[in-house]
C-alpha cells in the first residue's frame, strides 16, 4: 500500500530568515513560467527560468558557504526540498567553476566540436566581445574574467 502524503513539513530553525526571499523568488519563477514567448527565439523563452533558478541556488550557497548565516540543517533542508540545485552547488565549490551559470554549459555533448559553451571562455580570449549562451543566456561565467 502506498504511503499517505501529508503536507506537514517541519521547518528547521532559521527558516523565517530566508523564507521571504525564497517566496519572492518563487513568485518570480511562476511569473516567468507563465510569461508568453511571443517574438522570442525558442531557446530564449527558458532564459528567465534558468536565471531565477540560478539566483535561488546562489542565494542559499552564499548564506551557507560564504556568509555562514544558516545552519547545516537548514542548508540540507533547502537542498532536499528543491529550493536549490545540489549539483550546481557542488560544482561551485570546485576551483574554476565558481561562477558557473548552469550545468549544460560545461557538458561537451551539448556543444559543437565536443567542447564547453562559449560563455565559459574568458572575455580576453574571445574573438567576439558580446556573446550569449544559447542554453541559458549567460554572457560569461568563466572564473578568469
Amino acid at each position: 500500500m502506498p504511503k499517505v502524503k501529508t503536507n506537514r513539513v517541519t521547518y528547521p530553525e532559521g527558516w523565517e530568515l530566508i523564507e521571504p526571499t525564497l517566496t519572492e523568488l518563487q513568485a518570480k519563477m511562476r511569473e516567468a513560467e507563465n510569461d508568453p514567448n511571443d517574438g522570442k527565439r525558442k531557446c530564449e523563452g527558458l532564459w528567465p527560468i534558468f536565471k531565477i533558478a540560478h539566483q535561488k541556488s546562489r542565494y542559499i550557497f552564499d548564506l551557507y558557504h560564504r556568509r555562514k548565516e544558516i545552519s547545516k540543517e537548514l542548508y540540507e533542508f533547502c537542498l532536499d526540498q528543491g529550493y536549490a540545485d545540489r549539483n550546481i552547488i557542488a560544482k561551485w565549490k570546485k576551483p574554476g567553476y565558481e561562477r558557473l551559470c548552469c550545468l549544460r554549459c560545461m557538458q561537451p555533448r551539448d556543444h559543437n566540436f565536443q567542447t564547453t559553451c562559449v560563455c565559459r571562455v574568458p572575455q580576453h580570449l574571445r574573438e567576439e566581445k558580446v556573446i550569449e549562451c544559447v542554453h541559458c543566456g549567460c554572457r560569461g561565467c568563466a572564473s578568469g574574467d
